[in-house]
């Protein structure tokens, strides 16, 4: 059988085809590899070149292989945080003719790192508690989006940091399943496998020396079911308010705003005596900031990145001799958020190094910024300037920050 790509871009499998597909991935050159952190996986897995992009390859079955490529084409027109398959290639075989299993290739996800690459230094629980905060939100977008998991775990998600957070990507959707709607079941079948799992990973984590004595691994793999229920039940219960009570309902969607979701549709009954007004979120979607800072200033970033960058922005904006809320003859908001691009955040981030900044990406360059501003300017008791705080921040902070970002091989 002939060698085979399925690819999503065009340009995909002309630069594929200079990759050693007739070698098992276990015997590809270091020519073509990349020195990336990998997590456990019961696959081989392995990370490439391919022209400018850095791919992850895997091996396994056709079927199961075929089959994942399209779930996580599936979770990408869902927007749910998801690698990208880029193809599946098939027909593989060796120099003897022997047939050698396809895989499926991904793109690599910039600026991540598997759990195990974040453990190499001991966590303190606080960091624990938002890998789980992130790894529930993760679940909850999946489970909203009617995608049962059927093996959420820390070895099948990548994390990256996300101005002080961080923010949980699925990496294998092999076990998953697309439905129109979850059932409780379901659901609650898929929390428990994340209960085991996690608690699982941590017992290894333990007998190895990587985890924080102060963290109990079965506490630690109980607390996202009560993380996951929690989101779980703000995004989807119902509320009923008084009549007449309007602004209740706006302040429960500003709620989950300030959980980072939109309420997409929604569902209000008048009881039949007219005393009171029921008010059901049906459709929840993630990504508020996200899609409020892409809208005003065209720059994609992570939830809590785009938070913290529009909160700068309006501190800006409210400096600016032309700002005018409500005003017609004012800047609109537009105007201001593309002028603060050009003038604030770009000078800012370009005022570092690109070779300095190893993993980071924009955002969260700014973002750290910001933090190191306000921690000088605490100390001196005064705004001591984003101008200061860059400089400082380039020679005090920066070395160490790379070196924890740091790729490290196996």
């Amino acid at each position: 059988m002939a060698l085979q790509i399925s690819a999503t871009n065009p340009e995909h499998p002309a630069l594929l085809l200079e990759l050693p597909w007739q070698l098992p991935l276990e015997q590809w050159p270091e020519e073509y590899l990349v020195p990336l952190p990998r997590g456990i996986s019961r696959h081989v897995v392995r990370y490439a070149r391919a022209g400018d992009e850095v791919i992850a390859v895997k091996e396994l079955a056709e079927r199961p292989a075929l089959r994942e490529y399209q779930l996580l084409r599936d979770l990408d027109r869902l927007a749910i945080p998801a690698v990208d398959a880029l193809a599946v290639v098939t027909g593989r075989s060796d120099a003897a003719g022997e047939a050698l299993e396809p895989v499926l290739v991904t793109r690599h996800l910039g600026g991540s790192q598997p759990y195990r690459s974040i453990f190499e230094t001991t966590l303190r629980p606080a960091t624990m508690h938002r890998l789980m905060d992130a790894l529930a939100v993760l679940l909850v977008r999946l489970h909203l989006a009617g995608f049962a998991w059927g093996d959420c775990s820390l070895s099948n998600t990548l994390f990256r940091r996300d101005a002080g957070a961080y923010a949980a990507y699925l990496v294998d959707a092999e076990t998953g399943e697309l439905h129109p709607r979850l059932s409780e079941g379901q659901r609650d079948y898929d929390l428990d496998l994340a209960r085991v799992n996690i608690s699982g990973e941590l017992l290894d984590l333990e007998a190895s020396g990587a985890l924080h004595p102060s963290v109990d691994p079965v506490e630690f793999g109980t607390e996202i079911c009560a993380r996951y229920r929690s989101l779980w039940q703000e995004l989807t219960r119902t509320s009923v308010y008084p009549a007449g009570k309007y602004h209740y309902i706006e302040r429960r969607i500003r709620r989950l705003n300030d959980l980072g979701f939109d309420v997409a549709e929604m569902q209000i009954e008048h009881a039949s005596n007219g005393d009171t007004v029921t008010f059901v979120p049906k459709v929840v979607d993630a990504g508020h900031h996200q899609r409020q800072l892409l809208r005003l200033t065209g720059l994609d970033a992570e939830e809590n990145q785009a938070r913290r960058l529009l909160n700068d922005l309006e501190s800006w904006m409210a400096t600016q001799d032309d700002y005018a809320p409500g005003d017609p003859l004012g800047a609109r908001p537009e105007v201001l958020a593309h002028r603060w691009v050009r003038e604030v955040f770009r000078p800012t981030v370009r005022a570092v190094p690109v070779e300095l900044r190893g993993a980071m990406d924009p955002a969260e360059i700014y973002h750290e910024l910001l933090e190191h501003r306000w921690f000088l300017s605490e100390r001196a008791q005064h705004d001591i300037g984003l101008d200061t705080a860059v400089e400082d921040y380039i020679v005090n902070i920066l070395p160490k920050v790379r070196a924890s970002l740091q790729p490290t091989a196996d």
